[in-house]
């Protein structure tokens, strides 16, 4: 089967490109496979973060591509689908994770051969950070593909919301496993400049609003000295609030900041520092930290919102609380390292990695194009 890949991959960065290259991969072990990227992704000036782009630390796939789509440029969307076609794959798999890429993406779905089937796996339907115009452009991208592979069921609630009639499967997101593996505790300890024999929380990854950071902090300034909270991220936007609130509550000793990009080498050191990963986020589908923590044996505490649940409580590796609230992750955070059942959250992790493999997510999907045929 010819399978055509349309989203961003190297030399961009992040969990997108990192899961499309492992799809890619995946998938090119059985089909022929081409990647059709973005030529330009975001206009600088609408990026929030300090670079799109990979780095020389970073362990990126370097899949090799096309790079064709510029988002904001109507005539790559009208060159874009003419090279698409030309190459008259079976499928066209695509990704969607925000509105603003819904008029490139949406044109060049609508432009493809009557025979080839357009799939797009959706990361969210409704964005965490809303805007007026998120819904019309939404549909509009939701009408223009044949069916729609979600991660969880909270993204598939949200898909039927605004196209009651889609085809959909829900397949959950697989474990990242291309960060290598754990180091010892105590030399991750040291080389992050941490302090030792502390029960160490991670919050981990790009620092946004609704992740709910501001709810950790102030769920921290709850638990004893014997607790260490490792911030390590990168914030969209102003860090000034939480520096505020860590002042305020005098935790700068107990607060280790990594406040920017981690590079893919250091994301290890992390992991293998930390006992327990929290995910206090106020809204949520699914989270590709999850995936991460799970990769790494990691049990997580997180709040129920999204897909989260389904991720977490429902395999049994790690707990979850039931409101988006400092007092609920607090006790959330005391109850995983009292509660004795760090090794059965841990043991769980490690039973689930089979199931939630590249190999098997790949499979589900072209499982998944028979049945639209």
């Amino acid at each position: 089967m010819k399978i055509a890949i349309l989203s961003c991959f190297y030399p961009y960065r992040g969990g997108i490109a990192q899961f499309n290259a492992n799809i890619f991969k995946e998938l090119g072990k059985i089909h022929e496979v081409r990647a059709f990227n973005f030529k330009r992704q975001y206009p600088d000036i609408l990026f929030p973060g300090i670079t799109q782009y990979v780095t020389k630390e970073d362990n990126a796939i370097e899949i090799p591509s096309t790079p064709l789509l510029d988002s904001v440029n109507p005539l790559s969307y009208i060159r874009t689908a003419k090279a698409i076609r030309q190459w008259e794959p079976d499928l066209l798999l695509m990704r969607y994770w925000i509105s603003f890429f819904a008029p490139s993406l949406g044109f060049v779905a609508r432009h493809q051969l009557k025979k080839t089937r357009v799939i797009s796996i959706l990361d969210n339907v409704v964005p965490h950070e809303r805007r007026f115009f998120d819904t019309p452009l939404t549909k509009y991208f939701l009408s223009s593909c044949n069916g729609f592979v979600v991660l969880s069921s909270s993204v598939g609630e949200d898909l039927l919301k605004l196209k009651p009639d889609a085809k959909f499967t829900t397949i959950p997101h697989p474990i990242y496993n291309h960060f290598g593996e754990k180091v010892e505790r105590e030399s991750a300890l040291k080389s992050l400049a941490l302090l030792p024999d502390k029960k160490n929380i991670l919050f981990f990854g790009l620092i946004r609003e609704y992740k709910g950071l501001d709810i950790l902090i102030d769920a921290f300034s709850k638990l004893d000295s014997s607790y260490q909270l490792i911030i390590a991220g990168e914030p969209y936007g102003s860090f000034d609030s939480y520096q505020k609130q860590i002042d305020t509550f005098g935790l700068n000793d107990r607060v280790k900041l990594f406040t920017r990009y981690i590079n893919d080498n250091e994301v290890p050191l992390f992991f293998s520092a930390a006992d327990v990963v929290v995910l206090p986020y106020r809204s949520a589908t699914q989270s590709g930290i999850s995936a991460i923590s799970q990769h790494f044996g990691v049990p997580m505490v997180t709040t129920d919102v999204g897909g989260l649940k389904e991720a977490i409580e429902n395999r049994g590796t790690g707990i979850v609380v039931d409101t988006p609230e400092s007092g609920a992750v607090a006790k959330g955070i005391v109850s995983f390292f009292e509660d004795g059942n760090r090794d059965i959250y841990i043991r769980n992790i490690e039973q689930s990695k089979e199931a939630l493999s590249w190999e098997s997510f790949a499979k589900k999907v072209t499982d998944y194009y028979h049945t639209l045929i």
